[in-house]
């Protein structure tokens, strides 16, 4: 029988009489950037005016990450790019640890609202840095003021939006793949108390929901950050008023 109890981050440690806890999701959220940045630094290091050996896939990798955010939010905008690619290899490798069988730290909403908080941020910084106070409000009042309170609510739930679409579609398939799991235990103990049709039937679901799916909730979730941006840093193009 599932226990729905276990698709819950675990607590791994707890301080302050259990008001401050470490969850299963922030241990291996802070291993997996920690292997991000080292791999960042061992690729990065004895570069050579004529790339060879890791030089060469580095070289490959960041010029993907820089021509996947000129496609998307154009040259003007591809100093993006590193805050694109940290985002994007952080989720997919957080979103693939299913395959080791261990609980996706895109599992927990605590880590979704985080990474959706982050653009959040970014996106108001860069919208009033780049067209001012009152240029991001006239585009957040365009093309008449009354609008101002659905701009406004659209900008607050736009974090909230990102968060559960990631979290959802990462905890939905943990929920089916368990959920298979246990119904063709059962059916194996018609036959033998070895239960295995888990082993055999739950690989199609497990290439699905472990290795196809992450790879394209972790492109939604950075496609729409680089919309979002793009269109906060625009301002009204069509009238000409703010650029």
């Amino acid at each position: 029988m599932v226990s729905f109890e276990t698709l819950g981050s675990r607590i791994i440690a707890g301080f302050a009489g259990g008001q401050i806890v470490v969850t299963e999701s922030t241990v291996w959220g802070v291993i997996i950037a920690a292997c991000i940045a080292a791999a960042g630094i061992f690729l990065g290091s004895g570069l050579r005016t004529v790339p060879r050996g890791k030089q060469i896939a580095a070289e490959l990798i960041v010029e993907w990450i820089y021509q996947y955010t000129r496609e998307n939010m154009g040259k003007e905008n591809e100093k993006f790019a590193p805050y694109i690619g940290s985002l994007f290899a952080f989720i997919l490798c957080g979103s693939l640890l299913g395959l080791l069988g261990l609980r996706p730290v895109t599992a927990d909403l605590n880590v979704t609202f985080a990474l959706s908080g982050m653009t959040f941020i970014l996106i108001q910084f860069m919208g009033i840095r780049r067209l001012g106070v009152r240029g991001r409000l006239a585009e957040m009042m365009d093309p008449y003021p009354v609008v101002l309170p659905i701009k406004l609510l659209e900008e607050i739930t736009l974090p909230i939006s990102l968060s559960l679409r990631l979290f959802g579609n990462i905890l939905g398939g943990m929920i089916i793949v368990e959920l298979w799991m246990a119904l063709m235990e059962y059916l194996s103990s018609f036959v033998s108390d070895i239960p295995f049709l888990r082993a055999v039937t739950v690989l199609p679901l497990n290439g699905f929901f472990d290795m196809f799916e992450p790879v394209i909730q972790t492109y939604i979730f950075t496609m729409l950050t680089m919309v979002f941006l793009t269109t906060a840093m625009a301002g009204i193009t069509s009238k000409g008023n703010v650029k």
